[in-house]
Order: structure tokens, then C-alpha cells, then sequence
């Protein structure tokens, strides 16, 4: 019985034992949900080079199972993707086994793969154009390219002559695109839809304002853009594009999983021939491999010459950035908000692009001027106050949705155009907030404060003030009345007395609000006041 069972394996096809690869090139459709970066402020840019936002990007695709055992490899998946939050929906079963290949194919990456193993190096003269061939084996690199042929061992590209390494073979374990592949099993043949969802890193998005302010003053024009940007070398055509607003709770140790693509950098170092302070002037390897086509290089004089993938898609970056015409689509998701972009977006590799948020037009506004005084400080010169203007984030002014944190460039009309007047930002505004664009400062409404007298009890020699009162002042040089707000800072136990005008509470902070009529001017005078400082007896020991 056991020979006939070992007869039975050896007269089974091969195709039955080994296992049965299936590989999905590229999905159907995407969908990606970008994530912000929590700690970037607002007035920051996006950078590109340092994108430490996410995304959940979840893919379709159809692929045709055979009967048995199968690897089943998505190729074309982001690059950063993180292995551990893969979900895959649609399988006959549970994936027995799951596996992330993140050695790209680079000149790297090839060196390293081949390390010990023999390539061909191929040389061209430059007098007479003849080729030469000869084997070497890689004894070091890529950090470094060591060779070893019949003549001894010599460093790659140091012999004056055009070099380039030609390998028979792509060492094992590199792949052209990254490759998520699982290990699946289906009783009988079948086509199915699969849906893969994992995260990827290296993404990011903003909103970025531009607001229009009506020549009346009274109204604005509010438009954003919503700037998606992704730092993958993969890109997403014609996705379903999403961005979150809000900070969800996520584990830190999740942003931990080492899955970045890997692509070694080549340097070379040659020997100095001569005397040692002769220059090295090194030239990048044209390295290539049989049915693949030479990766470029990137030349950089007097320095060590580095090729990455990275800086081979360096080129991208430089393009003008696409802007797309498409209102989103504001939705709730917990307490987190959720722009939805209505038309499929390409999300382009290594670059950004801006589709239109929102635009909402004639928002009643305030327009006026602002301060913050420091009640219990010193005498304060002459200063300019702020421009502001202020909303309320409700439907019957104009607005009445969530806003996202976003850098505001305010526009002002002169003479018949919009001219920048300033710029600002806002945090994450709900509905019913107060909106408060302060944009810059005006020579024409200034303020000022003094003191005009204090009432003191300094017999120690020590300034114990229990009474001071201050002048306040402020000019108006505009040929329009102009409202002011100065909000006065109290600290200790210091507190407002009386005042020769009537204080408001505005964000918690009494502050006096005035019209300051055309090329006038407004006073307001205040007392502060604080305890009696108690005297302590000392007591006596018996």
C-alpha cells in the first residue's frame, strides 16, 4: 500500500503538487479615504517629501480561482501599505496566509539580490565603440560595488570606460510593482469579486480658503479647496475620493508596522589613482537585465551619486499642480466629517491635486477692529489694531456646515479688482460657531493705554498697589465710523472696579466694544482693584 501511494505521487502532473499562481495585475475600481496629519498646524504646508497623513484604500477585483490550493497576488497596491489591517472580502475561505513583498526592483536592489553570484560586466571603448564582455561576481554593494574577475578585485566603474552590469536572471524575491499576496483555497473552479481594503501611509490632505469680502463690506464670498496629496510612487485612477475631517482615535503602534518599500541606493566608490588628493569623480552604473530595460540615473557631480526610486520620480513633482472643478459632498461619520468628492478623481503618484469644497456666496458679515490690552501691565504705546471679520457659522448667515482647518486668503475690492488684504486660519469650525477671520493689521484705527493714577501702601518700600486707574484711547483716520473691540487681560486677583463705559463679555474676556466715529477718536477709563493684603501676626513662643 505505501509503494502504491508513492507510485501515485510520482505519476501525479507537476502542475497538481506545485502551488498554483493567480495574479490580479490591477483592480476594477478604488476607493481612497485620505486621513489628515494631526500634527501639522494649520499655517504649514503640505510637504510632499514628508507626508504623515493615511488613507484606507479599498480595491475590486475580479479573479478566477482554480480548484485546490492557490497564491493569490494582488500587484499595484500603495506602497506603504500596512500588511496587518488588510481585509479581503469575497474569498471561498479564510486566506491561510498572507505575505507583503516590498523589494522593488531597482539597481540597488539588483546589486544586493546578486551578491556572490555572477553577472556579466560590459565594457565599450570609446575610441573604437568595441564591446567587451567578461564574468565578475559581486563580492560587495550596493554601498559600495566590489567586483572580483580573472584580473583581481576592482571597484565598479573605475576603469575609465563605459561599464554597465547585465544579469541573466532577476535575483529571487524582487518584484516590478509592490505585491500584497495571500495564500487561498476553493473547492471547484470560480470567478469571484474581491474587495481588498488595508491602510498606506504617506498621504495627506487640506482645505484652503479664499475669501472675497463685498464692497459694501458687509458680505463675503467664501470658496475652498479641498488639496489631496500623495507621496506613493502608485497612483489611483479614477478613484472614489474621500477626506476625513476630525481626529479619529488610532493606535500608534499600527503606524509602527515596517512595511515601506525597499529599494537600496547605489553608491560607488572608486580607489585613488596618482596622488590621494586627486579628485574621484565617480559615474552611476547603467544597470540592466535580460527583457527589462536600463533604469535611469540621476548625475551629480563631485558628490557620491545616489539612484533611488525616489529620485527617479522627481521629474513628477515638477508638473503644474491639476486643479479638478467638483463641489464635494459633506457627510457625517460619527463625529467626524466626510467630504465626498461626487466624480471619479485620479490621485496622482507623487503629486497633488485640488478639487473644489464648497463655495458658499453673500455670508453677512462684521467688519471690525480688535485688541488685546494687558489690564495689569505698563503704559502701552501707540499700535495699530486688527482687522477682523466675524460670522456666525449658521444658515441664516449665509453658511450652516462643518468647516475644516484650513489656512483664509482674504480679497478686498480696489478700484473695480480683488487685491490680497491678508491672510489667516481657521481651526475646525461646527455649526453654530463664531467665525473669526483676523487678517491683518490698519494703520488707521489705533490704540493706546496709560496710567493716570494709583493709590498705594508701600511703608515696607514695596509697591502694593490696591487702586490703579487707566486711560484707554483710540483714533479712528478712516472717513467711515469703525467698530472696536479691545478685550482687557485680567491677572491675580485683580479686578475691574468701574469703567466710564459699559463692558461686554466676549470668549469670556470683559472687553469694551465702541464706535469710533470718521477721523475721531474714543476714551474709556477703568479702575482696577484687588484685596487689602492681610497682615500676618507672628506668634511668640512661650
Amino acid at each position: 500500500m505505501r509503494w502504491f501511494a508513492v507510485l501515485a505521487l510520482a505519476t501525479m502532473p507537476a502542475a497538481t503538487l506545485a502551488q498554483q499562481l493567480v495574479t490580479s495585475q490591477a483592480p476594477e475600481s478604488v476607493s481612497v479615504t485620505v486621513y489628515r496629519n494631526p500634527e501639522r498646524s494649520i499655517d504649514d504646508a503640505i510637504d510632499l517629501d514628508w507626508l504623515e497623513g493615511y488613507a484606507l484604500i479599498t480595491e475590486t477585483r475580479t479573479v478566477d480561482l482554480p480548484a485546490g490550493e492557490s497564491e493569490l497576488r494582488f500587484e499595484g497596491v500603495a506602497g506603504t501599505i500596512i500588511p496587518s489591517s488588510v481585509i479581503i472580502r469575497g474569498l471561498p475561505g479564510m486566506p491561510a496566509e498572507k505575505n507583503y513583498d516590498a523589494r522593488l526592483l531597482s539597481p540597488g536592489a539588483l546589486i544586493e539580490g546578486a551578491l556572490g553570484r555572477q553577472v556579466h560586466i560590459r565594457r565599450t571603448s570609446r575610441a573604437t565603440g568595441k564591446v567587451m564582455e567578461e564574468e565578475a561576481i559581486i563580492r560587495s554593494g550596493p554601498d559600495g560595488v566590489l567586483l572580483q574577475t580573472v584580473a583581481g578585485f576592482e571597484a565598479l566603474k573605475c576603469t575609465g570606460l563605459p561599464e554597465s552590469l547585465v544579469y541573466s536572471e532577476v535575483p529571487p524575491g524582487l518584484s516590478a510593482k509592490p505585491t500584497l499576496s495571500v495564500r487561498a483555497g476553493a473547492a471547484s473552479p470560480a470567478r469571484v469579486t474581491l474587495s481588498l481594503s488595508y491602510l498606506a501611509g504617506q498621504f495627506d490632505w487640506q482645505a484652503n480658503y479664499v475669501a472675497r469680502l463685498g464692497a459694501d463690506g458687509k458680505t463675503l464670498d467664501l470658496f475652498a479647496w479641498l488639496t489631496l496629496a500623495n507621496g506613493n510612487a502608485e497612483s489611483f485612477p479614477a478613484a472614489q475620493v474621500n477626506a476625513i475631517a476630525g481626529e479619529p482615535n488610532r493606535d500608534e503602534d499600527s503606524s509602527d508596522d515596517d512595511s515601506g518599500t525597499y529599494a537600496p541606493e547605489v553608491r560607488l566608490q572608486c580607489w585613488p589613482a596618482g596622488r590621494t588628493s586627486d579628485p574621484v569623480w565617480p559615474v552611476v552604473p547603467s544597470t540592466s537585465v535580460d527583457s527589462f530595460n536600463s533604469l535611469p540615473a540621476i548625475y551629480s557631480d563631485g558628490q557620491d551619486i545616489v539612484v533611488t526610486g525616489s529620485r527617479i520620480r522627481r521629474e513628477n513633482l515638477e508638473s503644474a499642480m491639476p486643479v479638478t472643478a467638483i463641489s464635494a459632498e459633506q457627510e457625517d461619520l460619527g463625529d467626524l466629517k466626510l467630504y465626498r468628492i461626487p466624480e471619479p478623481v485620479t490621485v496622482a503618484a507623487n503629486g497633488q491635486k485640488q478639487v473644489a469644497m464648497l463655495h458658499k456666496s453673500r455670508i453677512q458679515v462684521e467688519q471690525l477692529y480688535s485688541a488685546v490690552l494687558e489690564a495689569t501691565g505698563d503704559d502701552r504705546e501707540w499700535a495699530p489694531a486688527e482687522l477682523m471679520l466675524r460670522t456666525r457659522n449658521s444658515k441664516d448667515k449665509g453658511l450652516g456646515l462643518p468647516l475644516p482647518s484650513g489656512a483664509v486668503a482674504v480679497f478686498e475690492q480696489a478700484g473695480g479688482e480683488s487685491l490680497l488684504a491678508g491672510q489667516t486660519a481657521i481651526d475646525d469650525l461646527a455649526i453654530d460657531e463664531d467665525v473669526e477671520l483676523v487678517f491683518g493689521q490698519s494703520p488707521d484705527v489705533q490704540y493706546m493705554q496709560k496710567r493716570i493714577s494709583s493709590r498705594r501702601d508701600d511703608d515696607d518700600g514695596e509697591d502694593r498697589s490696591r487702586r490703579v486707574r487707566y486711560q484707554v484711547e483710540v483714533t479712528n483716520a478712516k472717513r467711515q465710523p469703525s467698530r472696536v473691540e479691545i478685550g482687557l487681560r485680567l491677572f491675580g486677583d485683580w479686578t475691574i472696579r468701574d469703567s466710564s463705559a459699559r463692558l461686554q463679555i466676549v470668549h469670556g474676556r470683559k472687553t469694551w466694544v465702541t464706535d469710533v466715529p470718521a477721523n475721531g477718536r474714543a476714551k474709556l477709563t477703568y479702575t482696577l482693584g484687588r484685596p487689602k493684603p492681610r497682615k500676618i501676626k507672628n506668634s511668640e513662643e512661650d
